[in-house]
């Protein structure tokens, strides 16, 4: 018989999922096998000097469970298919393989002075009180029957907001019906890759470079991914003819990392591409509400909204934690969308839904909008003059929109070594190289990625200086 050593701490109670779990714990470690006998239910109770009753209770739950078999005259055993549980166990045959993992965001405690890291909005600004008053305004109205299960398409009243926005601000061909929510960009691209797959598109195009971040995600969806050249003008439609893909993926309004805007010659090549292959452009609007120097480039869609699926979020204009996002697509990608939400997930949480049409019916959305462009054009510019000063070798890149810009170093400097020595002045920066394909990364400038989102102008102009120092010193040797 098994010595059990099963201690309890009596003062907690609950003597009966103490013994339950301690027994749980003892299988799942190897230290209890499978048929190992246990004692019966009077030798443990008297062992542990409690109630029959209690352990009969604990022996019951992990019978019930699967960890245990009880059988008339042979006792009460550990179950044949109870089995340690490894620390990394193997998969089961037939899983898919895993997929690479991007790197992690810097999250690890203590935070740094100058948080520098791209795509990352200021939170501070997020208009909690004037949320809050849509939040209020819409439930106010809101019928008791809108509180079932939604439309997986979204809710109409957001999607007829969001068509008369985007048609506003971003010279969409929207109308609500060929709208639908999704939980953020990413989301959106998860759900139209497995439409395009399921569709017979074995290939999607990416920029080259592109968010390193994004790219395990796209692989993740079980298309092979290629990567056509960025270059002064935008990506390289040439290029991507070549490449076979009758899907791509591109941030034209912005591009992501280096900031080049799709020039026009561009953009009607690669409408023109999309007609010619029979094609699909999958357009990420990321951030191109934040234009500094012009009025922001309408979006492709507006060009060809039977070739182009628009995507966007409020990630960057409020905040990622919302997951709130939207896809503008053609009527029979948009019905598929829909169709694809209902057999996956019933469709996004309604309240916040409510919230956000609520919030860009009343103006609110606008105002917003209106005052982080102020304030992220005055950071820009304090950051980008102080490079200047203390970066006098480096080129900045993408500054006319966005919350990024793209830096690229003087010839010789170590990108790596850089983004270490900042990182021990405490100022967390993004090298590019990751971003690169591996045929084009080593031909790149070294180059930063630089979000001045989230710091003050007397906080930039510091890190600025910082980073400077970090850059002069490898320059030295």
């Amino acid at each position: 018989m098994t010595d059990l050593h099963l201690p309890l701490d009596r003062s907690a109670g609950r003597l009966a999922a103490q013994i339950a779990g301690g027994l749980r714990a003892a299988v799942r470690s190897g230290r209890l096998t499978a048929g190992t006998r246990l004692p019966s239910s009077r030798e443990l109770a008297r062992d542990l000097d409690v109630s029959r009753g209690v352990v009969v209770t604990a022996y019951e739950q992990l019978t019930a469970e699967g960890f245990l078999v009880a059988r008339r005259g042979d006792g009460t055993r550990v179950a044949p298919t109870a089995r340690p549980v490894a620390d990394r166990a193997a998969a089961p045959a037939g899983s898919p393989p895993p997929v690479p993992r991007p790197r992690p965001e810097p999250r690890t405690a203590p935070a740094p002075a100058y948080d520098l890291w791209p795509s990352r909005p200021d939170l501070s600004a997020f208009p909690r009180d004037r949320w809050i008053a849509a939040a209020r305004a819409a439930l106010r109205t809101l019928p008791h029957d809108a509180l079932t299960y939604p439309d997986p398409a979204g809710v109409p009243a957001l999607r007829a907001e969001l068509a008369g926005y985007l048609a506003r601000v971003r010279a969409a061909h929207a109308d609500p019906s060929r709208v639908v929510i999704m939980n953020g960009v990413a989301h959106g691209l998860s759900a139209l890759l497995w439409l395009l797959r399921a569709g017979g598109h074995a290939v999607l195009a990416v920029e080259d470079p592109a968010s390193d971040r994004q790219l395990p995600m796209l692989e993740a969806a079980g298309v092979r991914v290629v990567r056509v050249p960025v270059d002064g003008e935008g990506l390289d439609v040439g290029a991507l003819a070549r490449t076979g893909a009758r899907a791509v993926l591109v941030t034209p309004a912005h591009q992501f990392p280096t900031g080049v805007v799709l020039s026009p010659a561009r953009r009607a090549e690669l409408i023109a591409w999309a007609r010619d292959a029979d094609g699909l452009i999958l357009e990420d609007d990321y951030d191109a509400e934040f234009r500094y120097d012009r009025e922001p480039v309408g979006c492709l869609q507006g060009v060809d909204p039977g070739r182009v699926v628009l995507l966007g979020s409020v990630s960057k204009s409020l905040a990622p934690a919302l997951r709130l996002g939207w896809a503008v697509a053609p009527p029979a990608v948009a019905a598929r969308l829909r169709e694809h939400r209902e057999y996956t997930d019933l469709g996004a949480p309604v309240l916040e839904q409510y919230a956000f049409a609520e919030f860009v019916r009343g103006g609110g959305y606008d105002r917003h909008l209106r005052a982080m462009r102020r304030r992220y054009r005055r950071r820009r510019d304090a950051l980008v003059e102080a490079l200047g000063v203390h970066l006098p070798g480096a080129t900045v890149r993408g500054v006319s929109a966005g919350i990024h810009v793209y830096v690229e170093l003087p010839e010789g400097i170590d990108e790596d070594a850089v983004v270490a020595r900042a990182a021990r002045a405490g100022v967390s920066v993004v090298g590019a190289r990751a971003m690169w394909s591996p045929e084009r990364a080593g031909g790149a400038a070294p180059a930063l990625v630089l979000g001045y989102a989230g710091l003050s102008e007397m906080r930039l102009v510091k890190a600025a200086e910082l980073l400077g120092q970090a850059v002069t010193h490898g320059a030295g040797g």
